[in-house]
């Protein structure tokens, strides 16, 4: 079993690249996440975990990530991508949502702040604060928006 972790950051990136793998690849290494190996983890943000601005990772390492993600190959289409994190309690766990579509960013925002709110709401908690992070991208001939809540020690 994995420990959990103690440090949250959410980061958001988006770019191009020659096929629809590295376009992903390229929107993980503008959001800052390129080089490490991501663990997908649904949506639950630890408690007592403490939001670090800024990643300070080793190449190489696993990273439990929550993410959204989107890539598309239609010439001038906008695509977005964001995360929210939903904090209660101060001794208490978040929760984290995710979205992607073909939109903007603000919707995709405000998308992903409603299912935090929902997911409150079905947890009968009390929501005290949304922190969102999202990225929008207009395709050029392969492109990727990325948004991610990473979890590390």
């Amino acid at each position: 079993m994995l420990e959990t972790p103690k440090k949250y950051t959410l980061i958001a990136g988006s770019a191009e690249g020659p096929s629809r793998l590295n376009a992903f690849d390229n929107a993980l290494l503008a959001a800052g996440i390129g080089n490490v190996n991501l663990i997908r983890v649904s949506s639950i943000l630890p408690p007592h975990a403490t939001l670090v601005e800024k990643l300070d990772v080793i190449p190489g390492q696993l990273m439990p990530t929550a993410y959204g993600t989107i890539t598309s190959d239609l010439r001038a289409e906008t695509i977005s991508a964001a995360v929210a994190v939903g904090i209660g309690q101060d001794d208490e766990y978040g929760v984290i949502m995710e979205f992607s579509g073909r939109c903007g960013q603000s919707e995709a925002e405000a998308a992903v702040t409603e299912m935090v709110r929902a997911a409150f709401q079905q947890r009968r908690r009390e929501l005290t604060r949304v922190i969102v992070r999202a990225s929008e991208h207009r395709v050029e001939s392969i492109g990727c928006a990325l948004a991610a809540v990473a979890l590390w020690y």
